[in-house]
């Protein structure tokens, strides 16, 4: 399971390292659902105008100001809730949108609002530590059999780095930062 100290770091960066790890959720029954991570988007502090920090701490936003390693999970548009993970130190707000996972069975789950809903992610997340007590956390995409490391997931390489979705309110410079990573296959025609 991944760490507080990997978390600790720029958005930017865990947002990249987040691509092919697996976000883990544990069901109402009991059993356990694995997705792998193919799309994610960084918030990086309060000078990132697409963040929503960039205009100070509200109720709404302030635990992308605390812990490192934190679900940040607001609700949008009046009716989706988007999963985020904070990142970096304290009083410094950053946070990972994942925005598309795929399931065991390669079912594509591709936009925030529809993993949310398909994970049935809600409020109740919010400030939450990632990690198995909460019910949903991730795992680095090694697996070990008899003291033997496989790489699951994606390959050194194949991460495309692109400019965010849904963000040219930010203005030229922060709509274009290539903060957008996406396993290569998944990438939309948008961005091909």
């Amino acid at each position: 399971m991944l760490n507080q100290k990997f978390f600790e770091r720029s958005a930017v960066m865990v947002a990249k390292d987040l691509i092919g790890c697996y976000l883990i959720k544990r069901l109402n029954d009991g059993k356990i659902a694995r997705f792998m991570i193919v799309e994610t988007e960084a918030y990086e502090g309060l000078k990132d105008k697409a963040s929503h920090a960039s205009r100070g701490e509200t109720e709404r936003n302030k635990v992308m100001f605390g812990e490192a390693g934190v679900w940040y999970v607001y609700f949008t548009y009046g009716m989706h809730y988007i999963l985020n993970i904070v990142c970096g130190k304290v009083g410094y707000p950053a946070a990972v949108l994942i925005r598309g996972v795929v399931d065991e069975n390669g079912e594509k789950i591709l936009g925030p609002a529809r993993l949310t809903k398909k994970l049935k992610i809600d409020k109740t997340f919010n400030g939450k530590t990632v990690s198995k007590i909460a019910g949903l956390w991730i795992e680095h995409p090694t697996l070990k059999i008899h003291d033997r490391e496989f790489v699951m997931g994606r390959k050194n390489g194949n991460v495309l780095k692109t400019p965010r979705i849904g963000v040219d309110y930010a203005g030229l410079i922060w709509s274009q930062k290539l903060y957008r990573f996406v396993l290569e296959g998944f990438e939309t025609k948008r961005f091909k």
